[in-house]
């Protein structure tokens, strides 16, 4: 479990939100988590949600993968 706290007080995330006909869909590239609300604020809200349920649960094995997993794509389109 420290091993989780410590990657995530260390890493900088960023939310990308796009418009939808019913509320707005955010999502953190780095990770590849989204999820959605009807305001921007709701939608920011549950993707902060949905981040600290993806650290609570996963291994910090996953969460350098997934990392490692998107930087990748970045650097090598």
């Amino acid at each position: 479990m420290d091993a989780q706290i410590d990657i995530m007080k260390t890493m900088t995330l960023s939310a990308v939100l796009n418009p939808e006909e019913d509320g707005y869909v955010s999502l953190c590239p780095e990770l590849d988590i989204a999820s959605q609300g009807d305001t921007i604020e709701e939608a920011l809200a549950n993707l902060k949600e949905a981040l600290e349920g993806f650290f609570e649960t996963a291994s910090a094995e996953e969460v350098r993968r997934r990392a490692r997993s998107r930087f990748a794509k970045k650097e090598n389109p």
